[in-house]
């Protein structure tokens, strides 16, 4: 059965994260930092072919009053081309508040504050995906 995975799409980092095979979990995987645009999407075409990714969950940033920002733009153009490297659909999710999320989690885990920057992409990127996860079932 193939997996879902999740990302966080930022200016320096991607989050990523993969479902179980069930695609009822989601775990972090790797805050992969961006190289160039066509490095990002042959690292990420690599993984859905690696991992059997059949789709792709990308965090929408959308404004806390729910219209589009510019980040936003940001992401549908990315997937654009992403789209055009991979044959996994790609799904939107809507990301308000995960890093925040992601952020909360760590610190009520006691995660040092130099180790939550190390992680806080995965971890968000997972919950974007276990969001989505949580909507199919």
């Amino acid at each position: 059965m193939a997996r879902k995975m999740g990302l966080d799409l930022g200016n320096v980092n991607i989050g990523i994260a993969f479902s179980d095979p069930l695609g009822m979990f989601a775990s972090g995987f790797l805050n992969y930092r961006r190289q160039s645009l066509e490095q990002d999407l042959q690292y990420l075409a690599d993984l859905v072919k690696e991992k059997d990714v059949d789709t792709i969950v990308v965090g929408l940033p959308k404004n806390m009053d729910g219209s589009d920002g510019e980040r936003v733009k940001f992401t549908y153009d990315f997937c654009e081309k992403l789209a055009s490297s991979t044959p996994a659909q790609i799904v939107y999710q809507d990301e308000r508040l995960s890093t925040v999320s992601a952020e909360k989690m760590l610190i009520e885990a006691d995660v040092r504050r130099d180790k939550r920057k190390q992680v806080i992409d995965k971890v968000a990127a997972s919950i974007i995906l276990q969001n989505y996860l949580d909507k199919k079932f």
